[in-house]
């Protein structure tokens, strides 16, 4: 591992001693035979994301502890994250007349580096509330940043711009916003500015469009995190794109302290995530700051956080459906014991 710069930490055998007893209780994890002879890594959290949503790690104060057993799935993150950074080279460098020569391969190895094989995060609306016009903005809370941008910029400016309506359009989509939900959405925003008559003329064939009903009549998935990541960056009076990746440290800053994101310290982190070229790694350690204690939720998933913003969406959801459901239930148990008394 260190011949290919993965340098990872190991846990000693004090430390391993101290957690002993919770590295045992963890599923799959080797028997108290074996346990001696495991080499155990202390990992930091959003690097074993797939770990933890399955529960195969133990976790403490924002570090996993993965056996050598199931480190191959850090490696396999590095080498992704790595990939990614060549492709983006090597798409960078397919202009010269050696790659232009081949027109078969050339379009084929700019696209590369947007490539996205995960799922497509689409919401099943029969297992949680609808996202209609009339909840989308109290359901704000639970977009990512990229998308709460999106929403922040169309309430002010009442309109979005083309790469706008297209990124922050499909995400609606996909977390389960009907085609027409989605008019009546942006038709209430755009008519503060227009007719609705303009609005119609402007405006709503790209949604049916989007929905899969004009057109070649496809229905189109939602943008992941490296489709938007590795998109064109904003430009004056547009709201796209990834702040991670498109805003200034200063703007960036400025922003999630006005969001009141977490201490100054876990800013901090995300930040310095954003400074080393890790925009999505920033936007999984957004999520661990405002979610406190998610791992632990049985109903949330964290798999494809920092990788989707549809991801990001349901896992948030269901975060707070988990953690407002227990507050009622405890709430309707105290009144119980009140009656009683």
């Amino acid at each position: 591992m260190k011949r290919n710069d993965i340098d990872l930490e190991m846990v000693d055998k004090t430390e391993k001693e101290r957690v002993r007893e919770k590295l045992l209780s963890v599923p799959g994890a080797p028997s108290p035979l074996e346990f001696n002879s495991t080499e155990y890594y202390r990992v930091p959290f959003v690097e074993a994301l797939r770990l933890v949503s399955s529960r195969e790690c133990y976790l403490e104060r924002g570090f996993a502890y993965v056996p050598l057993a199931k480190i191959i799935s850090i490696v396999e993150a590095k080498f992704r994250s790595a990939l990614s950074k060549s492709l983006v080279l090597a798409g960078n460098n397919s202009n010269n007349a050696a790659v232009d020569e081949h027109t078969r391969i050339g379009p084929l190895l700019k696209s590369m580096n947007s490539q996205y094989t995960g799922p497509s995060h689409v919401a099943n609306i029969e297992n949680g509330e609808a996202l209609t016009a009339a909840n989308v903005d109290a359901s704000v809370r639970s977009m990512p940043l990229c998308m709460s941008q999106l929403h922040a910029g169309l309430k002010r400016d009442h309109k979005l711009k083309h790469q706008g309506r297209l990124q922050f359009g499909l995400f609606l989509k996909g977390a389960g916003m009907s085609m027409e939900e989605h008019t009546m959405f942006f038709q209430r925003e755009f008519t503060k500015i227009m007719t609705g008559e303009q609005f119609n003329k402007q405006y709503s064939y790209s949604i049916r469009h989007m929905h899969g009903k004009e057109g070649k009549r496809a229905s189109y998935t939602p943008y992941n995190c490296m489709k938007i990541v590795m998109g064109s960056p904003p430009g004056g009076g547009e709201h796209h794109g990834c702040p991670y990746k498109h805003y200034d440290e200063e703007n960036l800053s400025a922003l999630l302290g006005k969001l009141h994101v977490g201490s100054v310290a876990e800013r901090e982190a995300i930040l310095k995530l954003k400074r080393d070229g890790n925009a999505q790694l920033a936007c999984a350690k957004h999520f661990e700051v405002v979610h406190p204690g998610a791992s632990g939720v049985e109903s949330v998933s964290l798999d494809g956080v920092g990788n989707h913003p549809n991801a990001w969406f349901t896992a948030s959801r269901k975060y707070y459906e988990a953690k407002e459901g227990s507050g009622k239930s405890v709430k309707m148990e105290m009144e119980v014991v009140k009656q009683e008394g």
